[in-house]
């Protein structure tokens, strides 16, 4: 059992419940009740487990979490137990009243999704006509009430060519920063499996994010891009000295890696300092990959258990035994490659990542 690494980020899906209906969806959210959806307390008594071992960041995220009435309990006791608390929205709730109600109850920043920098590209891949409108009006309210904000978009060949023009628009409406999600196929999301990057356009992609965040002023975080890792290092020339390095030695969380623009992390973080709480209580490296770690329902709400002595996080946690060339990689200790990606499309999830185009130095 390789020992539990420091926990730093959870992903608490609060509901599953949404009022959109997004191509990409992992959870194919619906604007409808779910059945065992975890109470109040129960989430207050997992966050109180999280809090008697760790300080993670919390994100609290659905489906929509500000369909739950409760929502400001949870972020409140989050903030409480000394968490940084943040939220993901599709922001057709934010208001005069829920924007104040969030700072109030610690929240620090919110997340809202732009799929297109216009109204067509986005709201055809929202599912729902007006969501690019309501997103930004929402949006108007966190800055009236001084409420940081990212915008997150993913990126298919159906918008891709839109990315600098997202970016700009990011700016422009005063974000503090962009979040470009490369796309996993599972959940709703499988529908769009032909419009995925091809692996060097995967690769042209991460290559063109680096060079937006030399010059661009807000935070810039691919994510489900583990080899965004290897490309930003790649640039600057700069390879691993040996495979224990466990990442890049500038990683820090916020900026890092020299430019403002530029955040630095592990490439892949799932049960590696992440994981992700389904509204169940199910417990995953991420919300991309269905494969239980632990369920807390039948635990007693132990997150720590599921975290310290889970035999499939220990598994993930081994990058020397990954299957093929991640498994031998140069780069593994600071990439990894998305184990979501691996396990969807060629059913391993210890597999190479299948949009990699890099080829190792030394192979085993």
């Amino acid at each position: 059992m390789i020992e539990a690494p420091p926990l730093k980020l959870i992903a608490f899906e609060v509901t599953r419940r949404c009022t959109l209906a997004c191509r990409h969806c992992r959870g194919d959210s619906r604007n409808e009740e779910y059945d065992n959806e975890l109470t109040l307390d129960e989430i207050k008594r997992i966050l109180d487990n999280v809090a008697t071992f760790a300080k993670p960041i919390m994100i609290i995220t659905g489906g929509e979490p500000l369909t739950r009435p409760d929502v400001f309990d949870i972020t409140a006791h989050s903030t409480a137990l000394g968490f940084r608390t943040v939220l993901a929205t599709c922001g057709q709730r934010l208001n005069d009243e829920t924007v104040p109600r969030l700072i109030e109850t610690g929240v620090k920043r919110i997340s809202v999704s732009l799929d297109g920098a216009s109204i067509k590209t986005h709201d055809n891949f929202r599912g729902i006509e007006g969501a690019f409108e309501s997103a930004l009006k929402g949006l108007e309210f966190a800055t009236k009430h001084g409420l940081d904000f990212q915008i997150n978009s993913t990126l298919t060949t159906l918008n891709i060519g839109e990315l600098d023009a997202i970016h700009k628009l990011a700016v422009d409406i005063g974000a503090v920063a962009f979040h470009p999600f490369l796309l996993v196929p599972m959940g709703r999301g499988s529908a769009l499996s032909d419009f995925a990057l091809e692996p060097q356009a995967y690769e042209d992609a991460l290559v063109h994010i680096a060079e937006l965040a030399d010059k661009s002023p807000l935070e810039i975080k691919p994510t489900c891009s583990p080899h965004y890792m290897r490309v930003t290092l790649q640039r600057k020339k700069d390879i691993p000295e040996s495979s224990a390095q466990a990442q890049h030695p500038h990683a820090k969380h916020g900026h890092g890696g020299g430019h403002p623009g530029h955040v630095m992390s592990k490439g892949c973080l799932g049960g590696q300092g992440f994981a992700f709480i389904s509204h169940t209580g199910e417990v995953q490296m991420c919300g991309f990959l269905e494969k239980l770690a632990g369920d807390l329902k039948e635990n007693g709400l132990d997150f720590r258990d599921v975290w310290e002595n889970s035999k499939f996080f220990s598994e993930i946690r081994d990058l020397d035994s990954y299957n093929g060339k991640c498994g031998y990689c140069e780069y593994r200790k600071v990439c990894g490659g998305c184990r979501a990606r691996a396990f969807y499309l060629d059913n391993d999830y210890l597999g190479p990542e299948p949009n990699c185009v890099y080829e190792p130095k030394h192979k085993r």
